[in-house]
């Protein structure tokens, strides 16, 4: 026969909709303790980093890489294109001003220099020519002068002869009238000689200075023809170290490309990276410093490239009173660039917080080292080294400089 079977207090269904609501309960609970503000955290002691406040010198500088180079480099240039025929030298040279580099040959650039120096010969010849027929003008027109000068003189004398033979009733008056024409042809003839020989000096002169011209001109264009030829020897053009030479023989290279470089040797400069947040803030004349062998040195900003790369900007920066002894050209250093005056400020030690806080607050250690809790602030300038606190701490306080990563909701640290 059938038993009738007790019904079960406990089954499945009952136990997970009271677990569900415990873990609710739970969940609740814990939010509530987490936002209520009094949230606490125990840490060891060892595993955080404790930094005292102080009042100290302070000096804004920010880290920048910056490369030796020499003080002044000057671009090798092709001038002139041509088939790479010789080298004298190899990259890493020394050279003196004048030093040969290399040759190169460009067939049509020499048959140019001949054209053009049988073109220069040919004018002078021209203008030798217009010098001889002006000098023979000249003489012919000088000789036509002396000519009309002495029949002048020759129709005056009779003129005169005439006019007194005349008012003496010697000679009739159609006599006398042949010679007083005479003399005025003559006259007449002498004007028009005179202006005829003004005119033809004005034309010799104004032919013999274009022939001139014409030859002055052609000579000029020899002398480029004859420097660009003068040009396939490449040479330095000051004292220094040939570097970045590219060049092999039988290369062909075309004007306008960079054949390499002299580095003047004189003295060292030194380029720098600068991140563009700081363009505003960087000018000529602001200092830095680096160690190198053990010894500290100054730099000074002498110009600013404003153009931004990958954003970043460049500085040239010169040594200030001495070089350091075996630097070189290549060499990497690292450089503190003070971006502001030495002042006395109060001075947090930099740390992993500010990641979490954005420096807006720390964990602040009590009197007895036994807890940290937190405090509002407010921190200015910085360095790589600390930073500046405006408000909110004092010299002598002690606070938690390491990360803050698991510590977004506690209120306060239990220091074991």
């Amino acid at each position: 026969m059938d038993r009738t079977l007790p019904k079960k207090k406990w089954n499945s269904k009952r136990i997970t909709l009271v677990a569900g609501v415990l873990g609710i309960l739970a969940l609740i609970s814990a939010s509530y303790y987490f936002t209520s503000g009094n949230s606490q955290l125990n840490v060891d002691a060892e595993r955080i980093t404790i930094s005292e406040v102080k009042e100290d010198a302070f000096r804004e500088f920010i880290p920048i890489n910056g490369t030796v180079l020499p003080i002044t480099s000057i671009f090798l240039d092709a001038s002139v294109g041509g088939r790479v025929e010789e080298k004298f030298v190899e990259d890493g040279a020394h050279l003196k001003k004048g030093d040969p580099i290399m040759r190169l040959s460009n067939t049509d650039l020499e048959l140019s220099l001949v054209s053009q120096e049988t073109q220069v010969y040919n004018n002078l010849t021209q203008m030798q020519i217009a010098q001889t027929s002006a000098q023979q003008a000249s003489i012919a027109t000088r000789n036509q002068m002396a000519d009309v000068e002495n029949a002048l003189k020759e129709a005056e004398r009779v003129y005169n002869l005439n006019k007194y033979l005349y008012e003496k009733k010697a000679i009739g008056s159609q006599e006398y009238q042949k010679a007083v024409n005479e003399f005025n042809y003559q006259k007449e003839r002498l004007t028009l000689t005179r202006e005829n020989v003004l005119q033809d000096s004005i034309r010799s002169k104004q032919s013999l200075e274009q022939s001139k011209q014409v030859y002055g001109s052609t000579m000029s264009a020899l002398e480029l023809m004859r420097q660009k030829v003068g040009d396939l020897i490449l040479r330095a053009p000051v004292d220094g170290q040939l570097t970045s030479f590219d060049a092999e023989i039988g290369q062909n290279k075309t004007p306008g490309e960079r054949l390499g470089q002299i580095d003047v040797l004189t003295g060292f400069k030194v380029r720098a990276d600068i991140d563009e947040h700081y363009i505003s803030r960087i000018y000529p004349d602001l200092e830095g410093e680096f160690t190198f062998a053990g010894k500290s040195y100054r730099l000074v900003i002498k110009k600013v490239y404003t153009q931004v790369t990958n954003g970043r900007f460049q500085v040239d920066m010169e040594f200030v009173n001495e070089v350091p002894d075996g630097i070189r050209r290549g060499q990497t250093l690292q450089i503190r660039l003070a971006l502001s005056d030495e002042t006395k400020a109060v001075l947090l030690a930099k740390g992993g917080f500010y990641q979490q806080t954005g420096g807006n607050w720390v964990f602040k250690v009590s009197e007895d080292g036994n807890t940290a809790y937190r405090v509002d602030v407010q921190l200015g300038r910085q360095n790589p080294d600390y930073y500046e606190v405006i408000s909110g701490l004092q010299p002598g306080d002690k606070v938690v400089t390491s990360s803050y990563e698991t510590y977004d909701r506690v209120q306060e640290l239990n220091i074991k």
